[in-house]
């Protein structure tokens, strides 16, 4: 139920504070006044699709906010829980944000959501009746979304099963066609795919591989080159030789080392010869060591060739390094192991595509028939409620056209067929109905699914078009009768319907610095009999019409 709505630069509204109670509100006031303007703002705060002209001429920015009586439908907790929205209170503030850049921002309860989820959460707290929704009653392609609204909780479910087995066959036939019409060049891939992932596994490569190659390469390749490099520095530095450095710096070191203690820099001096000697030494070792170990190994040469030329061979397939030939080893692989098709493969997929077709269509078939026992009970109540609103000698059938193809509601497609004459043939609601005959189903449609869906909020935008007289009356009571269940806000022109209102807002338009704003006043029960009388009779009030507009007020208590 809607408690609160305040608005702020929307339209012709500068600022708007409303409060709104159990029961029924009638909205009433001339046309042009603003009434629509409220309840676009109600339909924005249910997930409307926004537009920079509702913000207010000369504002940056325009502020929507409704405060909602936490919904108890079923289903709606866990949507807040999905969304990560606390409901731990027993209210639910929607706030709306809208700029004149285009941008807009949903919050519920502090929390910033999508435009498409704040429409899910929209769907519990408000359901908006208004004029265009005569026309989804002439666009047969509805009929069955009307029908299957009428259906209970476990009927829905078998929806949602039907919707989501739908579409894992519809995935599956897709695949199935996909693989029928490129069969060959699918297997070749595969075996190409194949003989890609065989050719690096053969290959083994190992990270580094290559680097520790060419290290190794080099040597080989400069065998000659290092064996006279040691051997001349080994030369020069062991003893073998006449004039060999180590000789010199133990000259050296023996000298200086006579003279250390006679200076500090003396003393630093020998050290650094008497490390330069050890050091030596050890150079002298390794390189000794090396030479003694140092062996041409031509075939091995040739084996590293061969290798690096594999690696260059690999890298010019599938990567500008190891790292990469193996990255796309481990992604080949990865499509190799979810490819759904090999050889022979192919019928095991038809043979499941089959029997899911099968299942779905018994699902259909299912819902087929839960759909005619719909139709028959909605044909019922419908007879009942338009009997009520003075269609009583109308005749009113669900007509199933069930062409056998499936989609994602099953087979079937539904159109309403109508009669208001008796002894004439049902014809489509779409070429026999009136305006004022439209707004009558609309409303028995609505009485319905109303006791059906458990909507907390439900505004009706003058549904009561192109009804007068008893006719009137009859609306006004039955929406009446709706708000025994529900929070009602109804705009209406009807003196009859606002009569039976508990509460009414009279609207209008002022100039106030030379703009125009809308104002709306709560009605006081004097105020009322003033403003029912306007509707009765128009810019004059006599004495009459106020008469008429206490007697209508007094019979509009006792009707309801």
């Amino acid at each position: 139920m809607l408690l609160e709505l305040t608005i702020e630069n929307f339209a012709i509204i500068p600022r708007l504070h409303l409060a709104f109670y159990q029961g029924m509100t009638a909205l009433t006031g001339e046309t042009g006044a603003g009434k629509s303007i409220i309840i676009d703002a109600m339909g924005l705060l249910a997930g409307s699709r926004s537009s920079s002209d509702y913000i207010r001429q000369g504002a940056e920015k325009c502020l929507l906010e409704g405060l909602f009586e936490m919904p108890d439908q079923p289903g709606f907790s866990q949507v807040l829980d999905e969304l990560g929205i606390d409901h731990s209170e027993d209210f639910l503030i929607v706030q709306r944000d809208m700029a004149i850049s285009g941008k807009s921002i949903c919050r519920v309860n502090g929390r910033i959501v999508t435009l498409a989820n704040l429409r899910r959460i929209g769907m519990y707290l408000v359901d908006i009746q208004g004029q265009n929704d005569h026309q989804e009653l002439l666009q047969p392609e509805r009929h069955l979304a009307l029908l299957d609204g009428f259906g209970s909780e476990e009927f829905k479910q078998q929806l949602t099963t039907f919707e989501k087995k739908y579409s894992v066959f519809r995935q599956l036939e897709k695949q199935v066609r996909k693989i029928q019409e490129n069969e060959q060049s699918y297997v070749q891939r595969i075996d190409m795919l194949k003989f890609q992932q065989e050719e690096i596994e053969q290959a083994d490569l190992q990270p580094n591989e290559e680097e520790l190659l060419i290290e190794e390469r080099d040597k080989l390749s400069n065998f000659q080159k290092i064996v006279d490099a040691l051997a001349k520095s080994y030369g020069v530095l062991s003893s073998e030789s006449e004039s060999n450095s180590l000789d010199g710096v133990s000259v050296a070191l023996t000298e200086v080392q006579g003279i250390a203690h006679l200076d500090l820099e003396f003393e630093q001096i020998s050290e650094n010869i008497q490390s330069a000697y050890y050091l030596l030494q050890d150079a002298a070792s390794d390189i000794s060591r090396q030479l003694d170990h140092l062996e041409l190994d031509e075939e091995r040469l040739e084996e590293i060739m061969l290798r690096l030329e594999i690696i260059r061979q690999l890298k010019r397939k599938y990567g500008e390094s190891i790292p990469a030939i193996l990255s796309y080893y481990e992604e080949i692989s990865e499509e190799l192991a979810e490819a759904t098709i090999t050889e022979g493969q192919l019928e095991e997929l038809e043979q499941r595509l089959e029997k899911q077709s099968n299942e779905i269509w018994q699902l259909a078939e299912r819902l087929h028939s839960h759909r005619k026992e719909l139709a028959r009970r909605l044909e019922k109540e419908i007879l009942q409620e338009l009997a009520e609103l003075y269609m009583e000698n109308t005749q009113f059938e669900v007509h199933f056209h069930s062409e056998k193809s499936l989609k994602e509601t099953g087979f079937d497609q539904v159109e309403f067929y109508l009669t208001t004459n008796p002894g004439e043939p049902l014809k489509p609601l779409v070429k026999v109905a009136s305006g004022g005959e439209l707004s009558r189903i609309l409303l028995a449609l609505k009485t319905i699914f109303s006791k059906e869906q458990g909507m907390t909020s439900i505004v009706f935008d003058e549904v009561d078009t192109g009804v007068s007289g008893r006719v009137a009356q009859a609306i006004a009571e039955k929406i009446a009768k709706i708000a025994y269940n529900s929070q009602v806000l109804c705009i209406t022109h009807l003196p009859q319907v606002a009569a039976v209102a508990d509460y009414q807002y009279f609207i209008s338009k002022e100039i106030k610095h030379g703009r125009t704003e809308t104002k709306v006043v709560q009605l006081k029960k004097e105020e009322r009999i003033d403003e029912i009388a306007r509707m009765l009779s128009g810019a004059e009030i006599t004495s009459l019409t106020l008469e008429h507009a206490k007697e209508l007020l007094v019979t509009a208590r006792k009707s309801v």
